[in-house]
């Protein structure tokens, strides 16, 4: 709204600083300022009004170091990370941007279906919340919303690199002067391409998994598929969130360092140089998702400062789900979602040890009537716990995991 409310006066009253905010960068730096010091301010505030309502999370005894002490913190802590990323979005962004609001339509329609989950166990004094099928429906439910909306909406297109020798090329090399770089893109258009990591021409098309035969439906078959991935990528990616947030500070600081390189990520495929450079997929007016997720990262470093070790407050499924959606429609509108094995690596790593652990545990009950495990405890974080190691030595050695995937990340860009 102030972003609006700024251009308007500029326009209507030579209002100064309008040229300014059109800066993404200048936005998404004021974003981010906004939200860290909305959550320092906030956010002890409503951790007091959280502990005064007796929001206190029941820590069952795992035998675990440290769990007495975090008996009786209090959880929902996400609500935190909601409300500094939505007042400041509705702020700076461009309201008439579609890819603002399919971001805030991920962050609150998980961040609510994470807060009727903690609701049930806090107020409701139901330690299993929110029945898993539940929450399977709305993941995805938002899945489903996000492709229809990228098929749908003209607001969502793609510029293709094209070949140097093709035609339309050849026209641009002849009106360039100097030494300014040819840039090859062709017309914008809807499209169910990706970015693959590792390969030179690296463009990937839904529609070619769809059967030849399908003929002229094929590109519709494309899509149908693209919708499929889009719901195990938003449900697999905010699983691994909620899965991770079992220590003080990890899926906050693990979501820190992905959401910076989803940020740098959208960046360059938003201009139209950068991309013409890295020969990626230019996407048009995508700059907002750049803001949008400098404010989530600000959002995330102002509830760490009460969420580090020894936590004030836990994020709770309100935090962890909303985040876990946030960054998998981040990189499924910037089409680099497969990139999230690699980026994404500490969710995967932790979704991994509990299927591995709970599949061997089955298949030697029924197999020799004992079950045994892969590891001493899941997720992976606990598994370091049970050998004594100390939480926060855990936490921050997976922050480095995740910050050397992220760099391996983006440097798929160029290693082809």
């Amino acid at each position: 709204m102030l972003y609006h409310l700024i251009n308007y006066l500029g326009n209507a009253y030579d209002f100064p600083g309008e040229r300014l905010v059109n800066y993404i960068s200048f936005r998404a730096g004021v974003g981010l300022l906004l939200s860290l010091l909305m959550g320092l301010v906030f956010g002890k505030r409503i951790i007091r009004l959280l502990k005064k309502k007796l929001i206190g999370e029941e820590v069952r005894d795992l035998g675990l170091s440290g769990q007495l002490q975090k008996r009786g913190t209090p959880t929902m802590g996400g609500v935190i990370i909601l409300l500094c990323i939505l007042a400041p979005v509705l702020l700076l962004a461009d309201l008439t941007n579609m890819y603002t609001w399919i971001m805030v339509i991920s962050a609150a329609w998980l961040g609510g279906l994470g807060f009727l989950d903690d609701y049930i166990k806090v107020f409701k004094r139901n330690k299993s919340g929110l029945h898993g099928k539940f929450k399977i429906v709305g993941q995805v439910s938002l899945g489903i919303i996000v492709s229809v909306l990228l098929y749908t909406s003209d607001a969502f297109v793609v510029r293709d690199r094209l070949p140097a020798a093709a035609p339309e090329a050849q026209q641009v090399a002849a009106g360039s002067a100097g030494s300014l770089r040819v840039i090859f893109l062709g017309e914008a258009h809807k499209s169910t391409k990706t970015t693959i990591p590792f390969f030179k021409n690296n463009e990937f098309d839904y529609a070619m998994l769809a059967p030849d035969f399908l003929g002229e439906y094929r590109q519709a078959a494309g899509w149908i598929i693209f919708m499929l991935f889009t719901i195990f990528i938003v449900t697999a990616v905010s699983n691994g969130a909620n899965l991770t947030d079992g220590m003080d500070g990890l899926a906050a600081g693990v979501s820190i360092v992905i959401g910076i390189t989803l940020g740098i990520l959208a960046y360059l495929s938003g201009n139209v140089i950068y991309a013409d450079y890295l020969q990626i997929m230019y996407i048009p007016n995508s700059g907002e998702v750049v803001i949008f997720m400098a404010i989530v990262i600000g959002a995330l470093i102002g509830f760490l400062w009460y969420n580090s070790y020894p936590a004030q407050v836990f994020m709770g499924d309100t935090g962890s789900l909303a985040l876990g959606g946030i960054i998998a429609v981040c990189a499924i509108v910037i089409r680099k979602e497969l990139l999230i094995p690699i980026l994404c690596g500490v969710f995967f790593a932790e979704s991994v040890s509990v299927l591995l652990q709970v599949c061997c545990f089955k298949y030697t009950k029924k197999r020799y009537g004992v079950g045994r495990r892969v590891f001493l405890m899941a997720p992976l974080h606990h598994h370091y716990q049970k050998k004594n190691l100390p939480e926060a030595k855990i936490v921050v050695r997976f922050w480095i995991v995740a910050a050397l995937l992220a760099i391996a990340a983006v440097l798929t860009l160029k290693v082809r």
